[in-house]
């Protein structure tokens, strides 16, 4: 199989997976896209957003349209961390101690609200998200593959929350937002869920190992050591901005990297053009990013600095 057919096999996979996904959610062309980037890149995705608009309709319909398991869980403030990894028992029929897996130990996983639980069931994701493994009673668990973690986030419901640390936020490839539909979307929705729930009816488009290798695909997408060196200079301007107290890490880059392949892929192109960068530079660099007190004061936020810093470095003229 030729390059050009690898790519054509992940464009028209992506392409299902947007119809699919599409017939539940209504007019978000660009975050399915982009939701579809870190799934192919095995990264996770915040979405963070006002209540109501379909953050969780939105996992569920990709968990859905994927032939992977799928578990749930809604965090709250008495969750603990081994509610999600699993309790070591003693089976009193067998006389011998078994492992109960939590719900964590799946393919896909909605972690709901995920800023309501405590610091110490949030640090229990860390390993997860970043080694593909957990810890149980000294013992090392491996997750199953693909793994992905969708979790979900109010940003202006402050009571009884607990705000991400920057390791952990650091840990997803992606923050997103779906916004608020438009008016003929709006009027498209009433229509479409006045008569049922369109999610139940959804089936899968891709299995679990096909998946698997189309995310090896995407690693071989082409790029140009000067779009590299691009992708460099936008990262060490995040630590030498004006307005940032603390830049995106080397963490960053690398997420930076492998989510430009993903979405040339997902264009049908097996190579990678400064548009590509600049198209997940946001959702791939705004949450890594702490901006100073002053620039807060002043209304600077995460995005617009990104803004800045996406329109002040040089662009590479070298293209394929």
């Amino acid at each position: 199989m030729t390059q050009t057919e690898e790519i054509r096999q992940v464009q028209d996979a992506m392409r299902a997976l947007r119809h699919n996904v599409g017939q539940v959610i209504i007019g978000k062309e660009q975050v399915i896209d982009l939701l579809m980037v870190a799934l192919l890149c095995e990264g996770h995705v915040l979405f963070e957003d006002v209540p109501g608009i379909g953050k969780t309709t939105l996992a569920k319909a990709l968990a859905r349209s994927l032939g992977c398991t799928f578990q749930r869980i809604q965090f709250t403030p008495d969750l603990l961390p081994s509610d999600i990894t699993g309790i070591t028992f003693y089976n009193q029929k067998k006389g011998e101690f078994e492992f109960r897996p939590g719900p964590l130990l799946t393919q896909v996983v909605l972690a709901d609200e995920i800023n309501r639980a405590t610091p110490r069931t949030q640090s229990a994701l860390l390993e997860a998200m970043e080694e593909r493994q957990i810890s149980v009673e000294r013992e090392t668990l491996q997750l199953p593959r693909p793994f992905m973690v969708i979790a979900t986030q109010n940003p202006i419901e402050l009571e009884g929350t607990f705000p991400l640390p920057e390791a952990q936020l650091d840990r997803f490839l992606m923050r997103l937002r779906l916004d608020y539909p438009s008016h003929a979307e709006e009027r498209l929705i009433l229509q479409r869920f006045k008569e049922g729930q369109p999610l139940q009816d959804l089936t899968p488009v891709l299995s679990a190992e096909a998946l698997q290798s189309l995310q090896k695909l995407i690693r071989q997408v082409h790029v140009e050591p000067s779009i590299e060196n691009y992708i460099v200079e936008l990262l060490r301007a995040t630590r030498t901005h004006s307005a940032v107290e603390l830049g995106a890490s080397p963490r960053g880059t690398l997420a930076l990297y492998r989510a430009s392949q993903a979405y040339a892929a997902i264009q049908g192109r097996h190579y990678v053009i400064p548009d590509d960068v600049k198209h997940v530079a946001l959702p791939v660099l705004a949450h890594r990013i702490i901006p100073t007190s002053q620039s807060r004061l002043h209304g600077r936020v995460m995005e617009q600095i990104v803004t800045d810093i996406l329109s002040s470095v040089a662009v590479p003229v070298e293209q394929l």
